[in-house]
C-alpha cells in the first residue's frame, strides 16, 4: 500500500490536482488499485454544477490516469519519468460521483511496447461501476 507521500514520490501530480489518495494494491507495470475519497470540499464543486454536486468526468479519467501512471512508472526502468496521456477510447460514464462516494481506481496494463502503452481503467462506487476507459499513455 502507498501513501500519498508516497504516491508523490512517483507523480509529479500535488494539491489541487493529485486525485488519488492511495494505492491498495500494485503489481509494477502490470496493475494498480487506488482510492479516491470524494468529499463536498473539494474545489471543483465550487463551480461544477453547485446546485448538484457531481465530480467531473474528466477528472474521474484522471484519477484513473494517475493511479495506471503509479503502476508503469513504479517499473524501475521508468522511475523518474513521466507518463502523459496519448488517448482516450472507450469512455463511458455510467453513475454520477457525488460526495461521500469513494472511488476505487483499477487500471491494468494491458499493451506495452516500448514508451507507448495502454491500460484497461474502471473506476467503481462500491460495487456499482461509475466510469470505465481505455487510456493511452506516452512515458516521456
Amino acid at each position: 500500500m502507498l501513501d500519498s507521500n508516497q504516491i508523490q514520490e512517483i507523480i509529479p501530480h500535488r494539491y489541487p490536482f493529485l486525485l488519488v489518495d492511495k494505492i491498495l494494491e500494485l503489481e509494477s507495470g502490470k496493475k494498480a488499485v487506488g482510492l479516491k475519497a470524494v468529499t463536498a470540499s473539494e474545489y471543483y464543486f465550487q463551480g461544477h454544477f453547485p446546485q448538484e454536486h457531481v465530480m467531473p468526468g474528466v477528472l474521474i479519467i484522471e484519477a484513473l490516469a494517475q493511479t495506471g501512471a503509479v503502476c508503469i512508472l513504479s517499473v524501475e526502468a521508468n522511475k523518474g519519468k513521466t507518463a502523459y496521456f496519448a488517448g482516450i477510447n472507450k469512455a463511458r460514464f455510467k453513475t454520477k460521483v457525488k460526495p461521500g462516494d469513494v472511488l476505487t481506481l483499477e487500471v491494468e496494463i494491458i499493451k506495452s511496447k516500448a514508451s507507448i502503452g495502454i491500460g484497461s481503467a474502471i473506476a467503481k462506487i462500491g460495487d456499482k461501476v461509475a466510469v470505465e476507459a481505455e487510456l493511452m499513455f506516452a512515458i516521456g
